[in-house]
C-alpha cells in the first residue's frame, strides 16, 4: 500500500504557510485497508502508528522559513509496509526587515496614475542554496528577475479587506539568480486598492495610495545570507510601457515607452502586517484560439467558443504608433453585433462600467502583449485597428484560482452534460482568490453565492483552502454585535447596501460553510478555529427574535409563546430573484424583514449551530441554540398555517423551503409536498424557485416523488437548468432569459455561477456519492426519467469514489469504485443493501 496526493493542509508541496502544526494528508492506493502509517521527516519519527486515519498533525514547534521534508509509508491489512512517499512544506516569515514603499507623485483621489515601477540591482555570489522572496502589495504587482517573471500568481497578492488584512507570496527565485550582477524589478498596479471595485466601479475602496513590500532572501551553501529589501534606496518611476492599469476597466499600453527610472522609491507604511494566505494561487489556465467573424456592420469580432474570465495575448507585426482597441464581452446581439450592454452600467454624464478593454499603441516591429493587471468575462472580442492581424494571433487565456477539478459527471443526456460543464466554467471564471458572482460587472463576493455553492464547489474542486480562505475574509468583517456581511471583501459596496448586511442566507454563511466544510472534509478544524465568531453571530441571530421593524414589519399576529421567536426585524433580500410571473420585485424587497424566511432560517441555522456546539463540547451553548431553533420553528409552523404566508400558495419557494429545512409538523408536511406538485403543475413543470430555494427543489422532491424530480430537471423551457444549454450557454446565466433578457442594461452577466448549484444533486442524488465521515460514503443512486445512464467521480479527501448506473434490458446496472482504506454503505433503489470495502462493485436490479 503506498501513499499518494500528498497534501499539506489540503496543498501540494506550499511555500511560505504560516500553520502552527499542520495538518499532513494523503491518500491510499493498493491494497484494502490501512492499518498503520509512519512518518519521518529530518527531527521527527513518528513512529508505527496503528490508525486508519489518513492525517496526521505536525507535532514539533516551527520557526520562520523552516522547511519541513517529509516521507510516510503505509501498512497494509496484513502489517506489510508499502514504499515511502515524498513531499514537504515551508514556512513562511512573520517579521519583516522591508520597508513599505510607493511612488515618488502627490495623490489626487479623483486621479488615475501609470503603472509604478521600482528596480533594483544587487550582486549574487556563487553558489546560491536557495533564494526566496516574500512579497505583497497594497494594489497589485508582478515582479521580475533578470526579465523573468518570479512565480505563477495572476493578479497577486490577491483580494482582501486590505485595512484589516493583507496576504504575502513566498516565491522560490533559486533558478533565476545568476552569479554577479541581478536586478529585480517590480511593477506595481492600483488593482482592487485602488482601482475599480463593484457594480458601479467604485475607486479608492482601502486606500488612495498603493505600496509594496518585498524581502528577498538569498542563502548560500555556506550559510551566509543576503536580504535585499524594499526602502528608498530603490529607483522608481512611472513612465513605462502601462499608461493606465485598471482590473476591470482595462489597460492602456505605449509599447514603445521605455523606463527611465529617474526617481526614487518613497518610504510608507500600512497598519496592517502581512500574513500567509495559506490557499491556491490565482494562475494562468486554458488557452482558446479565436475563429473571426465579419458582423453585419463589418466590424471584426473575435469568438474563443467558449464564456470565460482571463486576459488576451496577441503577437503582432505592426509599424509604431498604430493602435490597436480591444474591447471584450460575453454575447452578441440581436442583430449578431458585438455588445457589452448585458454587463455594462451607465450614468447620465455617460460614465459606463467596466469598460473591459486594451488599447495598445504599437512599437516598430513584433508586437507581443499579454495582460498583466485586468481580468475580462469574455466569449467575444472587437478588434479595431489599422494593423493586419489574423485570427490566430490573438489567444485568450482563462485566469482562475488553481484548484484541481475533482469532480466528474456525464450522463446520456447531452444537454444535462453541458450544463454540467457550463457549471464548471462559471466556477472557474468566478473564483479568482474569492468567489465572484460575475466576472464583469460586479465582482462581488457575496456570500449568499457562496453559502449555495459551496457543496457543489466541494464536488468539482479541491476546494478546501480556497474555501477557509474566504470565511476569513467574511470573518475580518464581522461587527461587534456578531453581524456579518452580504459580501466580503466589501470594498465596491454601495454604502446604502450596508443595512442588507446580517440578511439570513447570505451572512449565515458564516455558519453555513464551517458546518458544511466539516461534514464535507470530515476536519473539525473550521468549526473550532471559527467557534466563538460563529457563536456571535448565532446571538446576534437571536436578537432578532421576537422583534419587528417599525415601517417595514409586517403585522402578524401569532400566539404569545410564539411570537417571542418570529423574526420580522432587519433587512433581509428574502427568496430573491424569483421569475418575474411568480413573484415581481418590488423596491421594498430591499428594506423588508421577509419574515417567513428570516424565521425559517433562523431556526435552520441556530439548529446547525447546536449540532456543531455539542460536537465541540459546548453543551449549554448547544442548549441555548437548539432552545432558539425549536422556537422558531413552532412560530414558522403557526406563520404559515394560514394568512400570506399560507401553505396553499403556487410560490414554489414558500413550500420547498419549509420542505428542505425541516421545518413543518407531519400535517403540515403531507400537504406541502402534495401542494408543490400542484404548483409546479400549475406552471407547467417549470423552475419558480428563487436564489435561495433552486438548490433545494429537486433533493426535496426526491425525498418522496423521484420522477417528479426528473420532470423538473428536464424541464428545457424558461426558467428551468436546461433552458441556459438548449440555447447555447457555455456558463450559467444570472437572469434565467439570459441574452434574451428585456430587463435592461447591467442585470444580464452570462456568467453566474449560482444557478449552477443544482450539479450538487446530480452527484449527491443522481448519482449517490455522499461522504458519511472519514474514511466512509453512503452511495445510494437514483435512476429516473429518460435518462438511460448516468456517471459521476469524485476524487474527495479521502480518495476516488465512482458511481454509475445504466439501464438496459428492463433493469438497472450499477457500477460502484470505492477507493482504498474506504468502505461504503450501498442502498439501492430496489432494495439491495450492503456494506462495500474497496474495489469495483457490480450490482443489477
Amino acid at each position: 500500500m503506498k501513499a499518494i496526493r500528498l497534501r499539506t493542509e489540503y496543498l501540494v508541496n506550499p511555500l511560505g504557510i504560516d500553520v502552527q502544526h499542520p495538518r499532513l494528508m494523503w491518500n491510499c492506493e493498493g491494497g484494502v485497508k490501512q492499518s498503520a502509517y509512519q512518518i519521518v521527516t529530518d527531527n521527527w519519527d513518528s513512529g508505527k502508528v496503528e490508525t486508519s486515519s489518513m492525517h496526521a498533525f505536525y507535532p514539533k514547534e516551527l520557526a520562520d522559513r523552516e522547511r519541513v521534508n517529509w516521507k510516510i509509508r503505509l501498512f497494509d491489512e496484513n502489517g506489510v509496509a508499502g514504499e515511502w512517499s515524498e513531499s514537504f512544506f515551508e514556512m513562511g516569515i512573520s517579521s519583516w526587515e522591508a520597508k513599505w514603499i510607493t511612488g515618488d507623485y502627490k495623490v489626487n483621489r479623483n486621479d488615475r496614475y501609470p503603472v509604478d515601477l521600482f528596480r533594483k540591482e544587487f550582486k549574487v555570489e556563487s553558489p546560491v542554496e536557495k533564494a526566496r522572496l516574500y512579497i505583497t502589495a497594497c494594489g497589485t504587482y508582478e515582479a521580475r528577475i533578470g526579465g523573468e517573471k518570479t512565480g505563477n500568481f495572476y493578479m497577486a497578492p490577491g483580494h482582501t479587506d486590505y485595512r484589516r488584512r493583507v496576504q504575502y507570496q513566498t516565491i522560490d527565485v533559486t533558478g533565476l539568480l545568476k552569479t554577479g550582477k541581478n536586478e529585480i524589478t517590480l511593477q506595481l498596479a492600483d488593482g482592487w486598492y485602488r482601482g475599480s471595485c463593484g457594480a458601479w466601479g467604485l475607486k479608492n475602496q482601502y486606500g488612495i495610495r498603493t505600496k509594496i513590500l518585498a524581502q528577498l532572501e538569498v542563502t548560500y551553501k555556506d550559510g551566509i545570507k543576503n536580504v535585499i529589501v524594499t526602502d528608498d534606496s530603490w529607483d522608481w518611476c512611472n513612465d513605462g510601457t502601462i499608461r493606465f492599469a485598471d482590473n476591470k476597466d482595462g489597460e492602456v499600453v505605449e509599447a514603445f515607452r521605455v523606463p527611465l527610472f529617474r526617481g526614487k522609491a518613497k518610504v510608507t507604511k500600512h497598519s496592517v502586517r502581512p500574513t500567509a494566505s495559506n490557499n491556491v494561487p490565482v494562475t494562468e489556465h486554458e488557452r482558446f484560439k479565436p475563429t473571426l467573424i465579419t458582423t453585419p456592420a463589418r466590424k471584426k469580432v473575435l469568438d474563443f467558443g467558449q464564456n470565460i474570465a482571463g486576459i488576451i495575448s496577441f503577437n503582432l507585426n505592426a509599424k509604431a504608433g498604430q493602435r490597436v482597441l480591444l474591447k471584450f464581452g460575453e454575447m452578441l446581439d440581436s442583430d449578431g453585433e458585438f455588445t457589452q450592454e448585458n454587463i455594462q452600467l451607465k450614468k447620465k454624464n455617460g460614465y459606463t462600467t467596466p469598460l473591459q478593454q486594451v488599447e495598445y499603441f504599437c512599437k516598430d516591429g513584433v508586437n507581443e502583449y499579454k495582460t498583466t493587471f485586468a481580468v475580462f468575462g469574455f466569449r467575444y472580442a472587437l478588434v479595431e485597428t489599422e494593423a493586419e492581424f489574423k485570427a490566430e494571433d490573438f489567444t485568450a487565456i482563462a485566469v482562475y484560482s488553481d484548484m484541481e477539478q475533482t469532480g466528474f459527471f456525464e450522463s446520456s443526456d447531452e444537454l444535462l452534460n453541458n450544463l454540467f460543464e457550463a457549471t464548471v466554467w462559471s466556477a472557474k471564471g468566478n473564483h479568482l482568490d474569492i468567489p465572484t458572482d460575475c466576472p464583469t460587472r460586479e465582482r462581488h463576493g457575496w456570500t449568499g453565492d457562496a453559502q449555495i455553492f459551496f457543496e457543489t464547489a466541494a464536488y468539482m474542486f479541491d476546494f478546501a483552502a480556497f474555501s477557509n480562505k474566504y470565511l476569513h475574509d467574511v470573518y475580518d468583517l464581522q461587527s461587534g454585535n456578531g453581524k456579518l456581511p452580504q459580501i466580503a471583501p466589501a470594498g465596491g459596496v454601495d454604502k446604502y447596501m450596508n443595512a442588507m448586511n446580517g440578511s439570513v442566507g447570505w451572512s449565515d454563511v458564516g455558519i453555513l460553510i464551517p458546518y458544511r466544510f466539516w461534514k464535507m472534509f470530515g476536519d473539525e478544524s473550521m468549526i473550532r478555529e471559527f467557534y466563538d465568531r460563529m457563536a456571535r453571530y448565532a446571538r446576534f441571530m437571536e436578537k432578532r427574535c421576537g422583534k419587528s421593524s417599525k415601517i417595514f414589519g409586517e403585522k402578524i399576529k401569532l400566539s404569545e409563546e410564539n411570537a417571542k421567536y418570529l423574526v420580522n426585524a432587519g433587512q433581509s433580500y428574502g427568496e430573491w430573484a424569483e421569475p418575474e410571473d411568480v413573484c415581481a420585485f418590488k423596491w421594498q424587497d430591499f428594506v423588508a424583514p421577509h419574515p417567513e424566511v428570516s424565521t425559517a432560517y433562523t431556526a435552520y441555522v441556530l439548529g446547525l449551530m447546536a449540532e456543531i456546539a455539542d460536537e465541540l463540547g459546548h453543551g449549554s451553548d448547544a442548549e441555548e441554540f437548539r432552545s432558539y431553533s425549536e422556537g422558531c420553528r413552532n412560530a414558522y409552523q403557526e406563520l404559515v398555517s394560514g394568512g400570506k404566508y399560507t401553505l396553499d400558495s403556487d410560490r414554489q419557494a414558500q413550500l420547498v423551503r419549509p420542505l428542505a429545512l425541516g421545518l413543518l409538523n407531519d400535517k403540515q408536511k403531507e400537504y406541502a409536498r402534495k401542494r408543490l406538485i400542484k404548483a409546479l403543475e400549475n406552471y407547467g413543470w417549470r423552475l419558480g424557485t428563487g436564489f435561495l430555494s433552486s438548490p433545494l427543489i429537486l433533493f426535496v422532491l426526491a425525498e418522496y416523488d423521484i420522477d417528479s424530480a426528473y420532470k423538473l430537471l428536464e424541464n428545457k423551457e424558461i426558467p428551468g437548468w436546461l433552458s441556459m444549454p438548449k440555447n447555447g450557454a457555455t456558463t450559467i446565466w444570472e437572469n434565467w432569459s439570459g441574452p434574451f433578457n428585456t430587463q435592461g442594461a447591467g442585470l444580464g452577466s452570462l456568467n453566474h455561477y449560482s444557478k449552477g448549484a443544482v450539479c450538487e444533486w446530480l452527484f449527491k442524488s443522481m448519482c449517490g456519492i455522499n461522504v458519511d465521515g472519514e474514511n466512509r460514503f453512503v452511495i445510494s443512486p437514483r435512476p429516473g426519467g429518460s435518462f438511460t445512464f448516468a456517471k459521476a467521480s469524485y476524487n474527495s479527501v479521502f480518495g476516488k469514489v465512482e458511481s454509475e448506473w445504466e439501464k438496459k434490458d428492463g433493469k438497472v446496472a450499477y457500477n460502484v469504485v470505492i477507493p482504498a482504506n474506504c468502505e461504503a454503505k450501498i442502498i439501492l433503489p430496489g432494495g439491495t443493501e450492503l456494506t462495500a470495502g474497496p474495489g469495483e462493485h457490480f450490482f443489477e436490479e
